[in-house]
């Protein structure tokens, strides 16, 4: 999954500026300034990541269904995950062993 931190602990700033992240999304390791908050490209994440982080107590975990996008929200930060072309890419891949 492709991943975007965004760095403030204040869920209304993010919510402000959230369709405005996903519309002009950083690229890998590019910092951003969005409303005087700077949004990170963080590249890509594994999925075991985000089953890593939903289990711990400190870890705020949203999902947008109707995008599959997931939201972890711990600390001063909230990391946007995206699915990502290389995911598909990857399952494709699977798949095609499989059989």
């Amino acid at each position: 999954m492709k991943c975007i931190s965004v760095y403030t602990n204040s869920f209304e700033q993010f919510s402000d500026i959230y369709e405005q992240v996903l519309e002009s999304p950083p690229q890998d390791n590019e910092d951003i300034l969005v409303e005087g908050i700077t949004v990170s490209g963080s590249g890509h994440v594994p999925t075991q990541y985000i089953e890593r982080m939903r289990v711990k107590p400190e870890v705020v975990v949203m999902r947008e269904k109707a995008r599959d996008i997931m939201i972890l929200q711990h600390g001063n930060v909230f990391e946007i995950c995206l699915p990502s072309d290389e995911e598909d890419e990857e399952e494709i891949i699977e798949d095609e062993v499989v059989e």
